[in-house]
């Protein structure tokens, strides 16, 4: 089950580290897809990006943009300003996602593929940018959903993710923040908090809000 609302998010504010632009950003966000895609998290497939007019916000238009060349290729920045709707000739792209499929493993250690596992996002400001991570999936915590312990998905899941968000840290320069807490899940520097069980050995069941 994917849950509607993030179980973990960590979000790295770039302003110090990258320059301000669309060109910069794509560069970082190829940098960051290295790193995911090398724990098996994020195979980029299509960038998603909406379009917003100077003192009107969002135009209300979402792009999406096949990646046939990696993010960082020259020709992305113009294929991406090139798909900017001509009834808006002024609109800019202030985020954008890098959407993909990761690998995650069973109980049993078989490998299976999701679609956004793992999900990379941008926000581009006049000053400056801010990345994201953000998981929706239940196998990063020691409990599921229902609040069943299942230590073997755990183990064969989480470190992975630790270890990614770490490296992240060395990639980018800056120190992750981790996200707010949600009905699903507490984020922290390395993964999901683990709650402290109930009398039974369970952790809390959020299946109610699904």
């Amino acid at each position: 089950m994917r849950a509607p609302r993030a179980c973990g998010s960590w979000h790295w504010e770039l302003d110090d580290v990258a320059p301000i632009g669309l060109e910069s950003a794509l560069t970082v966000a190829a940098r960051m897809t290295e790193v995911l895609n090398g724990y098996g998290l994020l195979s980029p497939a299509m960038l998603e990006y909406g379009w917003f007019a100077r003192g009107s916000g969002s135009v209300g238009i979402i792009s999406r943009l096949i990646l046939s060349s990696p993010i960082d290729d020259p020709s992305v920045p113009g294929r991406v300003l090139g798909s900017r709707p001509s009834a808006f000739p002024d609109a800019q792209v202030k985020r954008f996602e890098v959407i993909g499929s990761g690998t995650w493993f069973d109980a049993a250690g078989k490998s299976r593929r999701e679609h956004q596992l793992v999900e990379l996002s941008f926000r581009l400001y006049r000053d400056g940018m801010s990345a994201k991570i953000s998981v929706h999936h239940d196998i990063w915590k020691w409990f599921d959903f229902t609040g069943r312990p299942h230590p073997e998905v755990y183990n064969r899941n989480a470190p992975r993710l630790a270890e990614a968000l770490r490296e992240l840290n060395s990639v980018l320069g800056v120190e992750l923040e981790p996200g707010e807490p949600t009905y699903y899940g507490t984020p922290a520097e390395s993964g999901i908090v683990t709650p402290d069980p109930d009398e039974n050995g369970m952790g809390l069941d959020v299946t109610d809000l699904m």
